[in-house]
């Protein structure tokens, strides 16, 4: 199957800056050791014995590995030693939500004599009242959003645990929050700013389950933004604006795999970067060349497996394998359509317990310090390949073709897994649904923008959440453009390549057609343009007939509630804060 892509080299296609070339060098900052040693901030006997105790059912799994002894043996522990909570003498449970935090304010600190803020940023609460906390690591003026933005350093966020069962991403969130902030990665805040939200659920992580307190699964909430869990994420990014985005999870070793194949996961991490329609391709490029294939060469280096995220569905007659979901409601999808850098990093661990826990660590560490050690590297570009995308984006109102809908390619794969009982490889040889290769399968002509009622507040303030710029209609007018009419209606669930998701609710699933026509538009309802740089984040919320739609969720309570516009309106807006 094509890995690689077509497009020619980055560094020789993008339109030229005054001073030549756009992608030119940059400086390569310092390179860490490997397998470095985090440094523990200073804490009271007291106040680390007032936290939580580990979690029985964690001790209960780690007592009972899922295979036998030469599987495991296939996994290793590094020769490291990380000084965070979870690794405590005679510890069996994971960092608590109260350790977390505390940690957190621990490394925290005004500028000191490199001009380093380390600042802890609220984000609001969980649903259960936690607090949701991110650390800011920056050498602007202060470390406020805005400053971070004019600093003209790109910023990376970092996001762990966004799924309550899966802990290593949060614990090397902590061990590379330790280490930029008074460690051999310090140095990288010359050329970048970043943002760790080490753990983005912190009541899944408590109850040690999957999905959030209200059972929405906060990975599939990245466009609706039902949860104060997906919410904060969503402030950090429309704050921010960071440039590379890195969502740390891990995924299941045994279970339907070992039902549909005979056959244990092998791989210690498994990568994807944002891959969902209308991205623009030059992202898609700096995802691969800048990042992904360096990641590989430092796993391997590490003796470390990896290979391309894939998943299964867990229906146990369904033997296809796809790679992650192309639809734009996860965070890996959603953030590339911000025109961010977005890579998705999986470890093998789920349902593992604390079998192999420092493994699963160390290779989020290596291969997150490979991303920030590119994004320091690729500093200027980076920040030069967003202002042209950013204004590349935008500048395609009104003109040519945006896709609605779209599949991955069904193609073949050889899927390397592990004997059960020897511990040998095993080839599996799989059908495979590529992402690489997007099939539309819809698609309509690009608007000028959508013309949303003015009962609609809903959707505007959700939009607005996601960053996205709208403005209200002063004046009586009219707008030129097409309406939607229905042609058939059915209820339905929004589902992924795994199945139904965890979602509070079912969804309207309609077909419609366009139709041309004139709209009387009164004072108070709202434009929104593509001429911006999130237009294709817009499509993929206003087309009703999708199951992540605002429609389809009931945002958007009609369709009649929303019109393509396709002439620029000549009518009198505002901004809407």
């Amino acid at each position: 199957m094509p890995f690689r892509f077509s497009l020619p080299s980055l560094r020789c296609v993008l339109p030229l800056c005054a001073a030549g070339a756009l992608l030119a060098c940059s400086q390569n900052p310092p390179t860490p050791a490997p397998g470095f040693t985090p440094v523990q901030p200073s804490t009271s006997a007291d106040n680390h014995a007032a936290v939580a105790t580990p979690n029985a059912r964690v001790a209960a799994e780690a007592a009972q590995p899922p295979y036998a002894a030469a599987v495991a043996a296939r996994f290793p522990d590094p020769a490291v030693n990380y000084r965070t909570p979870a690794f405590d003498n005679g510890r069996t449970g994971f960092t608590s939500n109260a350790e977390l935090q505390f940690l957190l304010r621990g490394l925290a600190r005004p500028a000191g004599p490199d001009g380093t803020w380390v600042t802890v940023m609220p984000l609001g609460s969980s649903q259960n009242g936690v607090a949701l906390e991110a650390l800011v690591f920056t050498r602007s003026t202060d470390p406020t959003p805005s400053a971070v933005l004019q600093s003209g350093r790109p910023t990376v966020l970092l996001i762990g645990q966004q799924h309550g069962d899966e802990p290593a991403g949060s614990e090397a969130l902590l061990v590379l929050a330790q280490e930029l902030a008074h460690g051999k990665l310090q140095n990288l805040l010359e050329h970048i700013n970043v943002v760790i939200l080490p753990r983005a659920n912190p009541d899944g992580a408590q109850a040690v389950q999957r999905a959030t307190r209200s059972g929405v699964d906060a990975n599939r909430d990245h466009l609706l933004l039902k949860t104060p869990e997906a919410q904060a994420q969503a402030r950090l990014v429309r704050e921010f604006q960071p440039l590379v985005i890195v969502d740390a999870h891990e995924y299941p070793v045994v279970g339907r795999y070992l039902e549909k194949f005979g056959a244990i996961q092998r791989y210690d991490a498994l990568l994807q970067y944002a891959m969902t329609a209308n991205l623009p391709p030059f992202i898609t490029k700096a995802s691969e060349e800048w990042f992904r294939e360096p990641m590989l060469s430092s796993l391997a280096q590490q003796g470390l497996t990896s290979q391309w995220y894939y998943t299964t569905s867990t229906d146990p007659a369904d033997k296809k394998i796809s790679m992650g979901g192309v639809q734009p409601d996860t965070g890996r999808n959603v953030n590339g359509l911000t025109n961010a850098v977005s890579i998705l990093i999986e470890t093998r661990g789920v349902g593992l317990g604390r079998l192999h826990f420092k493994r699963r660590v160390f290779t989020h560490v290596t291969a997150i310090t490979s991303v920030l050690l590119g994004a320091a590297s690729h500093a200027a570009d980076l920040v030069k390949l967003r202002q042209y995308v950013d204004a590349d984006v935008s500048a395609q109102a009104c003109k040519g073709q945006v896709v609605v809908e779209a599949a991955p390619t069904a193609s073949e794969y050889s899927l390397q897994m592990l004997d059960p009982a020897t511990g040998a490889d095993k080839s599996v040889d799989v059908n495979w649904d590529s992402a690489l290769v997007l099939q539309p399968t819809k698609s309509r002509t690009r608007p000028c923008g959508y013309w949303l009622a003015a009962d609609q507040a809903d959707a505007v303030q959700r939009l607005r959440q996601l960053g996205v710029h709208v403005e209200q209609v002063a004046e009586v007018g009219v707008m030129q453009g097409e309406s939607y009419r229905e042609t058939s209606r059915a209820a339905g669930v929004r589902s992924d390549v795994r199945g139904t998701l965890a979602d509070a609710g079912d969804v309207v699933r309609v077909e419609v057609q366009t139709t041309s026509a004139l709209l009387d538009v009164q004072a108070g309802s709202y434009f929104v343009p593509l001429s911006q740089p999130l237009a294709n984040l817009v499509v993929a919320a206003l087309e009703p007939d999708t199951q992540n739609s605002f429609f389809a969720n009931r945002i958007i309570s009609n369709v009649e509630g929303e019109f393509r516009v396709m002439s620029l309106p000549g009518m009198r807006l505002v901004v809407v804060p």
